[in-house]
């Protein structure tokens, strides 16, 4: 079975509430997706987010990528030699993450169908049901507090915080967040690098003096800062989670073995794909360190990859997988069943998507 042809096209699908970050503020997702088809007939789906302001690409230079560079490296290849590929796929150019990572998921989707089996169960099988977390964006307080209620009202009890915008309102804003659900709700901060070294120590450690209960405090400087990281973890009780300064497996390496973060945070579009977040979850694994599966602003399409990655690994013991439950509509049928905090994996082959039907509609 070889991969005959490549095609790229755009999925689009809005938010239900603009997603803000300490880097960024987003409406509605409008990302590329790729399809590999192969010689018999069957096709793969991979989906790539022009995350610029993390991974410096843009719809443009994925697209580029993939047609120019990608594409024919992979074309005439057995898709049962998923190492040459994937090596391929790494090798053809520089950084370009996410059109790596489309590429790849496209590509472990086809490899998965050819043995007629869900891609989780090759990878590993380890579990079939995975929790996880919903995102509240930074706003004001006694915004980010009703979306807060809101989310445990639909049935979340893991809640992500974004903060980092205005270092000196965080504590108020997290701490009236904590008091508004109470304390069985699981409170993770995520800063997206906007403290820091010691701006991170002092709202952490006033977090921890007023009984904020947080889980972790995710990237909370800049993602180069690895020096930054290691002053925060050493002076804080607070897990910190590595998700910026973590790439590669090498950064993966230098993050551990300076004990920079006391967890990663493993998304597709930041490692190229499912090859390079097996390595990093290999690494962190043999050291002790557990990690995260996320995503970057994505739609069903790639986030289903994650999920099977996630539900297959022992190691990944956080999922940060809400893409679907931000967008106000589903841009593609089957995958695993994403019904509030609960993610639900499936026997369909693959990825388990609804390919057919999606490029009929």
């Amino acid at each position: 079975m070889k991969i005959s042809k490549v095609e790229v096209g755009l999925v689009e699908a809005p938010l239900i509430t603009p997603f803000k970050t300490a880097l960024r503020t987003v409406h509605s997702i409008r990302n590329i997706v790729v399809f590999i088809y192969t010689d018999n007939g069957l096709i793969g789906i991979g989906e790539a987010a022009p995350t610029h302001v993390i991974t410096g690409e843009t719809i443009s230079s994925i697209r580029y990528a993939i047609e120019e560079v990608i594409a024919p490296a992979i074309i005439g290849i057995e898709i049962d030699e998923i190492a040459l590929l994937s090596q391929r796929v790494d090798a053809c150019l520089y950084h370009n993450t996410s059109a790596k990572a489309a590429v790849e998921i496209a590509l472990y989707d086809l490899w998965a169908k050819q043995y007629n089996a869900p891609l989780y169960k090759l990878l590993g099988g380890y579990r079939k049901n995975i929790t996880t977390d919903i995102t509240i964006s930074v706003n004001d307080t006694d915004e980010m507090v009703k979306d807060s209620i809101a989310a445990v009202k639909r049935g979340f009890s893991i809640l992500k915080v974004k903060v980092g915008k205005t270092p000196a309102e965080d504590v108020e804003r997290v701490l009236a967040i904590r008091k508004a659900v109470g304390p069985e709700i699981t409170l993770r901060v995520d800063a997206n690098q906007g403290w820091t070294a010691k701006e991170a120590v002092k709202i952490i450690s006033q977090l921890e003096d007023k009984g904020a209960d947080i889980e972790l405090v995710e990237q909370p400087v800049h993602y180069s800062d690895v020096r930054g990281m290691q002053y925060v973890t050493s002076n804080t009780y607070t897990n910190i989670l590595a998700d910026e300064s973590v790439f590669s497996p090498k950064q993966a390496i230098e993050v551990i073995e300076k004990r920079a973060a006391d967890l990663i945070n493993i998304k597709l579009m930041k490692t190229g794909g499912i090859s390079k977040a097996q390595q990093i979850n290999q690494i962190a694994e043999a050291n002790g360190v557990a990690c995260m599966i996320g995503c970057m602003l994505e739609t069903k399409i790639s986030v289903s990859a994650a999920a099977h990655f996630a539900a297959a690994n022992k190691n990944v013991t956080m999922v940060d997988l809400d893409g679907p439950s931000l967008c106000s509509e589903d841009p593609i049928e089957g995958g695993p069943i994403f019904e509030g905090e609960n993610i639900q994996m499936t026997d369909a082959p693959g990825i388990g998507l609804l390919i057919e039907a999606y490029l009929a509609r």
